[in-house]
């Protein structure tokens, strides 16, 4: 059993009240007491909780209060409070211990694992939002930041796996990592698994929970792991990602916001997220059980994809959700379509390199009705990502100017499927662990029955790696989808995706 750290110990309010509302104050040696709400602090005090009952005060230091120092508190992002409205508790939603990301690296060269644990522990001290809590109280929710504790590193042995095996083996580690659940008052937010194939071939799988962290994050916190264990010098200071929240309210940040606003307003006008219909509605109180399957674009497609995108002065993410949209089309019947997908969140360059749920959802509007061919739909959806981007709110803000939008939400009959293409930090791809290499993980092929899950409804996540070929998963819930539908929607996208790159000018099917 861990000895008690001095510093937790709760110095006890010399005012005894059978009831009445107390608060938890910390000071500078990181002590804790339970004063009466309504009595003034003394000096070198601060309030991290409450006003509670005395009860939840003591709960709240029993959970929390332990660490080397003075806890820090911080008003929530805006996309902190979007995520408590899928907040289902400690299994399922937003918070649940299934809502996390895991990403590897396959490593060629020698690994010193005592400097790999300083370097994680050193990432964890750098970047607060790995040791912060999001807590509410009778006085709201806020961010509690915590004192820097050691990340749980797993060696896994791996040896005897032929080099052939090895790639599909990393890829296993990955997805049985991904699969594991991760409290989210676990702190840090951070793990990590060493799997060893010999001295020399190693793979790396990084885990984090969802609500301390975004795709763009992992490859941040790999490169500063990176730096931090070959480096003999300390890095640079970093933006936290409070300070990122309080930006969000500033003149700088809402800049252009009304505008915003108002084509926000007249763009989704009586519109909302459309819904794959489910082969089952989604029952309250059923845990999820979510699954990913995976696939590929061959070489050939991956290229026409790349190459039209060139040819009509649009992104491939452009010319994959025109292919969807047509899919969409033929499959609903409808020709009004919302997409959500994810944006980085990141416009301003001084967060590039913070760690934090920064991304943001932006439901992408596309009307069909009247395109003759794929070229049509192409240039509807590049006007629609273009303008969406130029326009970019919080979803929350978007939510709140057009409210409809989010009706498909509570739709049972439905999930929310969103579309995404990911996005990295600008690297070559490559870090450097002292003497050895690190190369991302990215073509994926290795599908799995049981995941890491996100709050409802489904998720496409395509990537064009280095060589240009594109690989892509469905994310679902196994409670209300069946495999095979979803191995369906996957063959109806791919379809549509080789029809469109084919004959983009070709007349479409009718609807």
């Amino acid at each position: 059993m861990r000895p008690r750290d001095p510093r937790r110990l709760v110095v006890t309010d010399p005012f005894e009240a059978a009831d009445g509302s107390f608060v938890v104050l910390t000071n500078n040696a990181g002590q804790h007491s339970l004063w009466p709400a309504p009595l003034a602090t003394h000096p070198g005090w601060d309030r991290v909780y409450g006003p509670a009952s005395k009860l939840r005060c003591q709960r709240y230091v029993d959970a929390y209060g332990m660490g080397d120092g003075p806890l820090i508190t911080a008003e929530l992002s805006v996309n902190q409070e979007f995520l408590l409205r899928f907040d289902r508790g400690d299994t399922d939603g937003a918070f649940g211990e299934r809502h996390t990301l895991a990403a590897a690296w396959r490593i060629t060269g020698e690994i010193d694992t005592t400097a790999l644990r300083a370097a994680l522990d050193a990432v964890v001290a750098r970047h607060e939002i790995l040791r912060t809590l999001l807590v509410a109280d009778d006085g709201g929710c806020r961010q509690v930041i915590h004192p820097a504790r050691s990340v749980r590193l797993v060696l896994r042995d791996l040896t005897g796996v032929a080099p052939d095996d090895r790639p599909v083996q990393a890829e296993q580690l990955l997805n049985e990592v991904d699969a594991e659940p991760f409290p989210v008052r676990d702190l840090p937010h951070l793990r990590a698994v060493l799997g060893r194939f010999d001295p020399a071939d190693a793979v790396l799988v990084l885990t984090t929970h969802h609500t301390a962290t975004d795709a763009w994050s992992m490859d941040v916190l790999m490169r500063d792991l990176a730096a931090t264990y070959t480096a003999v010098e300390p890095l640079p200071p970093v933006t936290q990602y409070r300070e990122f929240t309080a930006w969000e309210s500033t003149s700088e940040a809402t800049a252009g916001s009304e505008r915003a606003r108002g084509y926000w307003r007249q763009t989704l006008a009586g519109a909302a997220v459309t819904g794959l219909p489910t082969d089952r509605p989604l029952r309250a109180g059923r845990p999820d059980a979510y699954a990913v399957q995976r696939f590929v674009f061959d070489t050939e497609l991956s290229s026409r994809v790349t190459a039209y995108a060139r040819t009509m002065r649009s992104s491939p993410f452009m010319v994959l959700l025109a292919a969807y949209h047509t899919y969409l089309w033929r499959r609903l019947g409808r020709s009004d379509l919302v997409t959500p997908t994810f944006a980085a969140g990141r416009q301003d360059d001084r967060f590039a390199a913070a760690v934090g749920p920064i991304f943001n959802m932006v439901p992408l509007r596309t009307d069909l009705k009247g395109c003759r061919t794929f070229n049509d739909v192409l240039q509807r959806t590049r006007r629609t990502c273009v303008e969406a981007y130029a326009n970019e709110l919080p979803f929350a803000e978007v939510a709140q100017l057009a409210p409809e939008i989010t009706e498909t939400f509570a739709d049972s009959a439905v999930a929310v499927a969103a579309f995404e293409v990911l996005q990295y930090p600008p690297s070559d791809g490559v870090v450097r662990l002292g003497s050895a290499s690190a190369v991302p993980l990215r073509d994926r092929r290795v599908s799995q029955s049981v995941s890491s899950a996100i709050p409802d409804g489904a998720l496409w996540a395509l990537d064009i790696t280095p060589s240009g070929q594109i690989v892509g998963s469905l994310k679902y819930n196994r409670v209300t989808f069946d495999d095979g539908t979803i191995a369906d929607i996957i063959a109806g996208f791919r379809a549509a995706l080789r029809a469109a790159c084919a004959s983009p000018e070709a007349p479409l099917p009718p609807v």
